[in-house]
């Protein structure tokens, strides 16, 4: 949400006192496609919350059915025709040797342009030159929550691109699941 309309942006521009002026445009998400990658617990749930924007949901993962997609309310595809179909896709599988760089510069090339990429699983999923070879073009816009390196060096050019959000690896940092990491 926040990479689609651009809400790190806004906030900022509100912080210097300027209302609505020299923000990039939003989109809404009704009527898209949300593109899930991996429809385990937390894919499941976003899949849930892509519905409840009114998107149409995709899904694809190694091992995926076309009973789980069906139970997550997804649509089984390819990984293919995901990425081609998809005005934002988010990524919810494992890292492992079988899922590193399970994106690579070929299936970033067949995102939409325009296309939001959302990672909050683990960085090295998607391969990070190609990545920032999209992202410098202004092909792609990401909201990515985890790195190749953590933390992110302060001199990173991810730091610098203004069509990417950023968040310190926060997806697990609440209250309740430290309380259940840590209890």
């Amino acid at each position: 949400l926040a990479a689609a309309r651009h809400i790190p942006a806004a906030d900022a521009s509100m912080r210097a006192g300027v209302f609505q002026t020299g923000l990039p445009r939003g989109v809404v998400l009704e009527g898209r496609t949300l593109g899930v990658i991996g429809l385990g617990k937390i894919g499941a749930r976003m899949a849930r919350y892509g519905q409840a924007l009114g998107m149409q949901v995709l899904a694809w993962s190694q091992n995926m059915t076309q009973e789980k997609a069906q139970a997550a309310g997804a649509r089984l595809v390819d990984k293919a025709t995901l990425l081609a179909q998809s005005d934002a896709v988010t990524l919810h599988v494992v890292l492992s040797e079988r899922t590193r760089g399970i994106l690579g510069a070929q299936d970033l090339a067949r995102m939409k342009p325009g296309a939001i990429l959302v990672n909050t699983s683990r960085g090295p999923l998607v391969d990070e030159s190609a990545l920032l070879e999209k992202l410098r073009s202004g092909t792609l816009v990401a909201a990515l929550d985890v790195y190749g390196q953590e933390p992110l060096p302060a001199a990173h050019p991810l730091r610098s691109l203004p069509n990417v959000v950023l968040t310190p690896h926060l997806g697990y940092c609440t209250r309740e699941v430290y309380a259940q990491f840590y209890g």
